[in-house]
């Protein structure tokens, strides 16, 4: 079962208008979508939640979709996505919720339980772990260790060209996107630079991998049409300007109940090992990798993931179930 359209309704939040997808009633969990994605990457997840009793809210993120997307690139900082996510709370009169996130969405979901831990019931990250406070900033760290290597984050900084390549031909960029990090082929974001671009160095695939649809690819490339890539871009060029701002994090650890889910063969692991958590989560709840999978996790195995997920927030203490008894 998936919902048919990317279109919510707009919500007030943290001085932008959030576009937000919800299905269902009791406690709150809020999905969080990643690069290049939207709310609708949580189609699955959201009447399968709503079904066991929880409500499901996706936000389209700053910047994507038909949420505002702020002109200047600071305004794309983790402080401001971290406040997207309460300041959503809050409009929907809503205490305390469990926040998921998915590749960028997991990021943003790790640094809200470390700067809001008393308005999180819970925190799953997908397809990234959460990744302590590293003792340089990530991004100038990369340039200067791999000097002539292509790295697509490095890649994201220059305003302009990135974001000139993605949107070219979003049908293109999106397919290839798709097709390359769901794990059935190398998808080649590093590697020497020699002038490509990183659309151009991902294969272009004959076929679209079993798990999307021609119709379901559509409702992105329709969005990213209109809108471009730069919100999404504009995430990476914050990251060293939040490295800057997070020394006071330095050594925090995560304390509310977390779970990591991610594809077995998600080729994001290779870089970030759901091993380096070991030590900075003070009540895992396991890790769980879901075989046949890539970095789509939750739109390729959804059944797995949907199972993952009930599992742990039948785990949870999340108090009174209005709209809707859970089941795991």
């Amino acid at each position: 079962m998936s919902t048919p359209a990317a279109a919510g309704r707009m919500v007030a939040a943290n001085g932008i208008d959030l576009n937000v997808v919800e299905e269902g009633a009791g406690p709150a969990v809020v999905l969080l979508h990643g690069f290049p994605e939207l709310a609708y990457s949580w189609r699955h997840q959201l009447p399968s939640l709503a079904a066991a009793g929880y409500r499901a809210i996706a936000p389209d993120m700053r910047g994507y979709g038909r949420s505002s997307c702020p002109p200047v690139v600071e305004d794309y900082g983790i402080d401001d996505l971290c406040g997207d996510v309460i300041g959503l709370l809050d409009a929907l009169g809503i205490d305390r919720a469990v926040v998921v996130g998915h590749d960028w969405g997991s990021n943003v979901a790790w640094a809200t339980a470390l700067r809001f831990p008393a308005r999180l019931h819970g925190v799953v990250g997908m397809s990234v772990p959460f990744l302590p406070r590293p003792n340089r900033p990530p991004v100038a760290n990369f340039a200067v260790r791999h000097p002539g290597t292509f790295f697509y984050i490095n890649y994201f900084q220059q305003p302009g060209v990135a974001d000139a390549d993605l949107g070219r031909d979003p049908a293109a960029t999106l397919r290839r996107i798709m097709l390359a990090w769901s794990g059935e082929t190398d998808p080649g974001v590093v590697g020497p630079d020699d002038g490509r671009g990183l659309v151009e160095r991902l294969p272009d695939p004959q076929h679209l991998p079993s798990w999307i649809t021609q119709q379901e690819l559509d409702v992105y490339v329709e969005e990213f049409t209109r809108t471009g890539f730069t919100g999404g871009i504009n995430w990476y060029r914050n990251m060293d300007r939040d490295w800057e701002r997070s020394a006071h994090l330095a050594g925090a650890k995560v304390e509310v109940p977390a779970l990591f889910v991610a594809g077995a063969d998600d080729p994001a692991l290779s870089a970030w090992s759901p091993e380096r958590m070991e030590g900075w989560l003070t009540d895992p709840r396991g890790v769980v990798l879901v075989e046949g999978a890539g970095h789509w996790v939750q739109q390729e195995r959804p059944a797995a993931v949907d199972e993952a997920l009930l599992r742990f927030l039948a785990g949870l203490d999340l108090g009174p179930q209005p709209g809707g008894s859970r089941s795991a």
